[in-house]
């Protein structure tokens, strides 16, 4: 993976908490994730495709991610609810969105994001893909955000199409 695309999520996890959540984020050091188990509760997962292509995950344990939704929507939700989950989405896909602006000179476009609520779920990624993960601890709890992204093939590496020869009657 290229590592200009760690940055951006580091600055975009700081900057969504600092302004939608009031929260200082810690980031600790990132690592190579060896498997594809997650080490949480919840898991906001959200696509990437154009010239960049992969997944992006935020993943919490669920006493941090029910801190986060409550203080996020200002109130009381309860864990696992539809509300909840799309409280998560949402944030995954500000932090997401934010940090795909950052990119330099690459264009991409995000999904609409999905939440997984459950311990002992897996993410999985392209095999082929390395995942980063960035560790970040807040007042609310510990967050993981995992990167599995890669530059998409240009145009000019795929073959050319060519159609099978006609014969006229």
């Amino acid at each position: 993976m290229d590592p200009t695309y760690i940055k951006p999520f580091i600055s975009s996890i700081q900057h969504v908490f600092a302004t939608m959540l009031q929260l200082h984020v810690t980031v600790k050091e990132p690592y190579l994730k060896a498997n594809n188990t997650t080490q949480h509760d919840v898991s906001g997962i959200i696509g990437m495709t154009g010239d960049v292509v992969g997944t992006v995950v935020l993943a919490f344990p669920q006493s941090t991610a029910q801190n986060l939704v409550n203080l996020f929507s200002g109130g009381e939700v309860e864990y696992g609810t539809a509300d909840f989950a799309d409280a998560v989405g949402e944030l995954v896909n500000m932090v997401t969105g934010n940090a795909k602006a950052l990119f330099k000179d690459k264009k991409a476009s995000i999904s609409c994001p999905s939440v997984v609520i459950g311990g002992s779920h897996r993410v999985a990624n392209q095999s082929a893909v390395p995942c980063v993960v960035i560790p970040c601890s807040t007042e609310c709890g510990d967050v993981l955000i995992e990167i599995a992204l890669r530059n998409a093939p240009s145009p000019s590496a795929t073959p050319p199409v060519t159609k099978p020869a006609t014969t006229a009657a």
